[in-house]
């Protein structure tokens, strides 16, 4: 069981399933909607996740009429991101432990910071979008 919480301990998730297609986003948009030099995300079955506490503390945001995050409403974590209304995929700096999961790429690396020195591995980059 995969767990996850906000900065200040509010809201706890759960989640049983796997993390897929973890990436991280250097889009000008990911890093003001994560307040870093990008977001380290991964999808998850929606059916699979569970608010485990303070789902009253969570605020939405949405972007437009599909896409979406919730974070605390108290610390301002970013926990998951949102399609239609539903948890898409969470976001990693907020799991507990050291779950299993590897990035597979990093995506917008055309229009990542200037100040941001990406490592260089076995992670693709992608200039732009890539699934």
């Amino acid at each position: 069981m995969i767990t996850g919480e906000c900065f200040c301990g509010a809201i706890k998730y759960r989640y049983g399933g796997e993390l897929n297609n973890a990436r991280s986003c250097h889009c000008s948009r990911c890093r003001k909607a994560f307040s870093g030099p990008s977001s380290a995300y991964a999808e998850v079955d929606n059916n699979k996740f569970q608010w485990v506490c303070g789902r009253e503390f969570l605020t939405h945001y949405s972007s437009n009429e599909e896409w979406g995050k919730s974070f605390c409403g108290k610390c301002g974590s970013t926990l998951c991101g949102t399609h239609n209304g539903e948890v898409h995929g969470v976001a990693l700096g907020c799991l507990n432990g050291q779950p299993d999961v590897v990035l597979r790429h990093h995506l917008f690396v055309g229009s990542k910071a200037n100040w941001e020195e990406l490592p260089q591995g076995k992670v693709k980059q992608y200039e732009e979008y890539s699934k």
